[in-house]
């Protein structure tokens, strides 16, 4: 699919997609439409009330087919993405080749959303299915979008297509991975994607094999896989703006589980098969990696995946072990289930003592906890820092990747002290699964100063148009790019 901007001109496409937001104007807004579109007055008053998500099709004599799509109240960036989202998905075959959207009354900041949610409108999730059928004229080769927008807003919108694009693409191969089943995607697979993308754009990728891990002494990512035949990977990505200052160094901690059974606390059957989707925070780091070499962002990157499956053989840890760690820490194994802060306490013990950077950030599809306390809506955002917090949460609102804080007391600490080692990983008790985690996490940070956890558990994978099953939603790398362009 081709994109182009056009100022001040009639838009050309066989099919025109007009947004409209539910405001007090909506009235005279619907007049002037009907005028547009050589209707009666007020024809559109009542078939069209501009709800969220609501579609209404408009034929003109010319054969050429409109579209109002409602937008709501007040719609956010997110609002508009799952919009147009909704419409291109589920209008997909029926698209011209050619399709135009009028953001003439609206400001130029909603091109990414309006970009995103068409391109991610067609993806397929389909990945494996024999006999899939061609995609419609416009998802074809020769598809072509243009986005027509006010000739005082050109000069804006440029820069903002060309980061949405960008975004986009990597967003796809993102879900690809996500949604791929774990006998199509081990952690090898995960580290070939990185490499491959350091070559194309320009940043370093170092890969640790099997007894490079051994030799750096990353004993807790090799206690989670030793019952797994797949050898564990240690993925290290390095991103330096060229010709220009970096304004922060900023490390990304990534949970790499290609698939989860629970390990010897093994999980129940029932949904065991989503458990591919437990490198969400793995997806994030490395997707963000790759569009902020694309886009040269001031920053200095550093990007972490400790990567392996746990599986169950005989020589799979056991509760009880006691393993070692990276930062030499020991760790009594309590729940073999909660494996993800395991190999993240490598990560972080590794990032912290080797590139001391200037923000800490992990990501993990970590806690069943935090989808009971916050839902399928909201990720968990765990910092003592009030400034990082605050960052944190206006990238939130402004990309819609929703987070919501939760407590770090030190009075959690109790639910991570072992009787044997120098730490627990699970507290055992039925509540503050969530926090108990990022407690344990805390302590593989060595105290930063501006450390955040973010649990993305219940948005990594959600349900969505594109099938009956929750499917890779690519939680956290809008979320990130934001932050890190507003640094």
């Amino acid at each position: 699919m081709q994109i182009q901007l056009t100022a001040g001109q009639k838009p050309a496409g066989q099919t025109l997609i007009i947004p409209v937001a539910q405001t007090d104007e909506l009235a005279n807004v619907l007049d002037a439409l009907a005028s547009r579109l050589n209707l009666p007055a007020s024809a559109l008053q009542h078939d069209f009330k501009a709800d969220f998500k609501e579609a209404l099709p408009v034929y003109q004599p010319d054969g050429r087919k409109i579209y109002l799509l409602g937008l709501g109240k007040e719609p956010s960036a997110m609002i508009w993405l799952r919009a147009f989202r909704d419409l291109f998905f589920r209008q997909k075959n029926r698209l011209t080749e050619t399709v135009s959207v009028d953001l003439s009354d609206f400001d130029a900041e909603f091109i990414e959303s309006v970009v995103l949610g068409i391109r991610w409108g067609g993806y397929d999730l389909k990945l494996h299915v024999t006999d899939k059928p061609q995609p419609g004229e416009f998802y074809g080769d020769e598809g072509h979008l243009e986005i027509v927008i006010a000739e005082n807003q050109q000069e804006t919108a440029q820069p903002i297509l060309a980061r949405a694009d960008a975004l986009a693409t990597t967003h796809r191969q993102m879900l690809d991975l996500m949604n791929s089943p774990s006998n199509y995607k081990t952690p090898q697979t995960l580290a070939d994607w990185a490499v491959a993308s350091g070559q194309q754009y320009g940043y370093s990728v170092t890969v640790f094999d099997q007894a490079g891990i051994e030799r750096q002494g990353l004993q807790a990512l090799l206690s989670v896989n030793q019952g797994s035949a797949h050898p564990p990977v240690f993925i290290i990505a390095e991103y330096k703006p060229e010709g220009q200052p970096a304004t922060k160094k900023v490390g990304l901690v990534g949970k790499g589980i290609t698939f989860d059974t629970g390990g010897i606390s093994i999980k129940p059957s029932a949904s065991m098969h989503l458990m591919k989707s437990d490198m969400g925070g793995a997806a994030a780091v490395l997707g963000t990696l790759e569009i902020a070499a694309k886009l040269k962002l001031p920053v200095h990157l550093i990007g972490i995946v400790p990567s392996t499956e746990n599986m169950v053989d005989g020589n799979a840890t056991k509760p009880g072990d006691v393993i070692g760690s990276y930062l030499g820490k020991t760790i009594e194994v309590i729940d073999t289930d909660a494996e993800g802060r395991i190999i993240l306490a490598d990560g972080l013990g590794y990032m912290v003592r080797n590139f001391k950077p200037d923000v800490l950030i992990d990501l993990a599809t970590l806690t069943g906890s935090v989808i009971a306390t916050l839902g399928y809506h909201a990720a968990g955002l765990f910092s003592n820092n009030d400034d990082l917090t605050a960052q944190l949460l206006r990238s939130a609102k402004q990309t819609g990747e929703q987070l919501w804080p939760l407590p770090l007391w030190d009075v959690y600490k109790e639910d991570i002290q072992s009787d044997v080692a120098d730490l627990k990983n699970f507290s055992g008790k039925p509540m503050a699964g969530a926090i108990s985690a990022a407690k344990f996490l805390e302590v593989f940070t060595e105290s930063h100063p501006a450390w955040a956890h973010l649990d993305i558990a219940g948005t990594a994978f959600a349900d969505t148009e594109f099938g009956t099953q929750k499917n890779a939603t690519g939680f956290g790398i809008r979320l990130l790019l934001d932050f890190l362009r507003n640094l």
